[in-house]
């Protein structure tokens, strides 16, 4: 089932200047895997060496952040779009 995956500007680099993928998976989990298979290189900007998703990488599913939802295990739909979003930092 593909899904639309808006990349943040910093990303793009390893998405060969691509600011929308179609990506495939049933849950974000899976959708990580599929762009790591497109673009290596990407998992691990996204995920921590636990798996788990980086501080400062938040992830929305149709405008809903997916730590309200299920995380990574949130479930997805043909046709949702994913927004990765960096985190903004200032002082």
């Amino acid at each position: 089932m593909p899904v639309l995956v808006r990349i943040p500007t910093p990303l793009r680099t390893l998405t060969k200047g691509n600011a929308e993928i179609q990506a495939k998976g049933g849950t974000i989990d899976s959708v990580v895997d599929d762009l790591e298979r497109q673009f290596p290189g990407l998992k691990e900007r996204l995920l921590d060496e636990t798996g788990e998703l980086r501080r400062f990488i938040n992830i929305y599913v149709n405008q809903e952040d997916i730590r309200f939802l299920q995380a990574k295990k949130t479930a997805l739909k043909d046709g949702d779009e994913v927004s990765i979003v960096p985190a903004i930092a200032g002082g």
